[in-house]
């Protein structure tokens, strides 16, 4: 039973299942877990007999499988055990073959893994990934047909994602007669959209919405709730097969350590924020339950103020844990930067990913830092820009939504500024910084904000933005992976807002123009003659021509402008002629 004490199933039994490729490699030990009557999200059940091992095979050819089942007190935890017969050390073998899976499912692409470099790669076909999509609302998984979830604060009641229900389509998948629709709706709307990302957090307790948690009970931290998180799974499972990377959140700032604020103690923080059984316990049935999806990363606390000790035990215990290595990243306050990621750049951590929280405006030049930071320390990261500051409004609704007039403003009398500013300054801030890509925040003073967010269409436009964004890099093969930011290519030696640069010198230039007009390109260290094309930022398309056509290296070469609409944003791509 969950809530079983003597013993635990979820401390004192700990089952793992070694999988190995008839070749000999790779070999995987993947975690299982406690699954109650193996069908709870239908039935509830909190009772059974049932374990579970999820296994996300990479290659085709016969796989050969032996139970590691052990039974002791904390064993999972790591301590002492005994075999548990009859199941430990039986075996069994299956095939794998191709998959038949096509378009934005993730199966047709496989795992996305962290490989060294400032981008993401699908092992399966090569390509390398960039992301956007949504950051909030942070208590995506507060929904009220999950069981087990309930509202503690009056002002933050569960979501229903009652806008998204017309977005389910019939075969999609549901629970206990028809529960889901409105969150499954959810995920085929973003598909829809054409953005690839998804941000939730895993447990909230004593946080902003303190709606979220995997136990049975809010302050249960050794039982887990199993229909629950079958039912989490099938959200997740749905989200891969709609080609949405999973941003699994681990812990919010409120309760990640046991900090004196004021004269209380934070009684939800894991182990006080060390790695305890707590906190292992919870790194592990999140991995076992699922580390098997194929685009994800740990991000293991949002706002994260542990001490760099705790960090890289906790970092460490997720990188041993997980048997696919999934990529781990840390979000801090903006102004915690430099305290916290200096402790865990290089070889100080297993870390590969900084997810950054800045002004919107300031996102170019703290990618851009991170960027050039991570690899002068030999270990490159993939750096997102995830929160958008000022916090009360991050990026604001369409104008329009829910009579918005399309401004966020500090002051009634201050300029302010739009999901214009958002697309220019963040969006490819981030991407030309050669930066990983984005999820937006919808702060906490606008329309549908980051705690009762029920409608992703509030920010339909900016969706719209973020898909033509990533349609230039595919659509015509830009190899943003081997390049790199070069402003001062473009006269901006200090990473400004007034123009940006992407390069790979002597091949590829991709130049942003947040305002339009010409610009100057300094192609005096290479050789070749290149052509010149520009896309609209706005409205995505085709390429076209401006008023330069090709440009000759060897010198600095002026761009042109654009055949029209001169004042708006525009990306110029530069690109060699390949005289053969």
């Amino acid at each position: 039973r969950e809530r079983d004490d003597d013993p635990n199933p979820f401390t004192d039994y700990a089952l793992s299942v070694e999988f190995r490729h008839e070749s000999g490699q790779p070999v995987y030990l993947v975690p299982g877990y406690f699954a109650a009557d193996g069908n709870a999200a239908e039935t509830s059940a909190e009772e059974g007999n049932c374990w579970r091992a999820h296994f996300a095979p990479d290659k085709t050819g016969v796989w050969k499988y032996r139970i590691i089942f052990r039974k002791g007190k904390h064993v999972a935890l790591g301590e002492a055990g005994s075999a548990f017969p009859p199941y430990d050390g039986m075996m069994g073998e299956f095939v794998v073959t191709e998959t038949d899976k096509t378009g934005r499912d993730f199966r047709a692409q496989g795992r996305l893994a962290y490989v060294g470099k400032h981008h993401l790669k699908f092992l399966g076909t090569g390509a390398y990934f960039l992301k956007a999509g949504a950051d909030a609302p942070e208590t995506f998984l507060a929904y009220a047909d999950f069981d087990g979830t309930v509202a503690t604060k009056k002002n933050v009641p569960l979501h229903t994602w009652g806008p998204h229900v017309q977005d389910w389509r019939p075969g999609d998948p549901t629970w206990k007669n028809g529960k889901g629709k409105g969150i499954i709706g959810a995920i085929n709307y973003l598909a829809s959209k054409g953005v690839n990302a998804v941000s939730f957090l895993t447990y909230n307790a004593g946080g902003d919405g303190d709606n979220v948690w995997p136990f049975v009970e809010r302050n249960d931290k050794f039982h887990y709730d199993c229909s629950k998180l079958d039912q989490w799974e099938i959200v997740f499972e749905h989200a891969t097969r709609q080609g949405l990377y999973l941003h699994f959140k681990l812990q919010e700032q409120e309760n990640d350590d046991n900090r004196v604020r004021g004269k209380d103690k934070v009684p939800e923080s894991l182990d006080g924020g060390a790695l305890g059984p707590e906190r292992k316990l919870y790194c592990r049935e999140l991995i076992a339950r699922f580390a098997h999806h194929l685009a994800l990363n740990w991000n293991i606390g949002e706002e994260n103020s542990q001490s760099p000790e705790d960090q890289r035990a906790m970092i460490r215990y997720i990188w041993e844990t997980d048997p696919y290595k999934h990529p781990i990243v840390l979000h801090t306050f903006p102004n915690a930067q430099e305290r916290i990621y200096s402790q865990l750049l290089g070889e100080k951590s297993l870390l590969t990913g900084a997810s950054l929280q800045n002004p919107w405006n300031e996102v170019h030049q703290r990618t851009v830092h991170w960027v050039t930071a991570s690899a002068q320390a030999g270990r490159p990261w993939v750096v997102a820009n995830d929160e958008q500051n000022p916090a009360e409004f991050g990026v604001p609704p369409d104008p329009g939504y829910q009579g918005f007039d399309g401004v966020a403003r500090p002051r009634a009398d201050a300029r302010g500024y739009t999901l214009h500013d958002i697309r220019k300054y963040t969006l490819w801030g981030n991407l030309m910084a050669g930066g990983g890509g984005v999820e937006y925040y919808f702060g906490y003073n606008l329309p549908q904000n980051d705690l009762l967010c029920e409608d992703y269409r509030s920010r339909d436009r900016s969706w719209d933005y973020c898909r033509i964004a990533l349609e230039f890099f595919s659509k015509f093969g830009v190899p943003f992976w081997e390049m790199s930011n070069a402003d001062p290519l473009v006269g901006n030696r200090d990473h400004d807002n007034s123009r940006y640069c992407l390069a790979l010198p002597g091949k590829v230039y991709v130049v942003y123009l947040p305002d339009g007009g010409g610009c100057e390109l300094d192609l005096s260290g290479v050789s070749g003659l290149y052509e010149v094309r520009w896309y609209d930022p706005r409205r995505g398309g085709e390429l076209s021509v401006g008023s330069v056509k090709q440009v000759s290296g060897g010198q600095k070469v002026d761009l042109g402008i654009p055949a029209q609409d001169r004042e708006g944003d525009w990306v110029v791509l530069v690109r060699r002629i390949d005289r053969d």
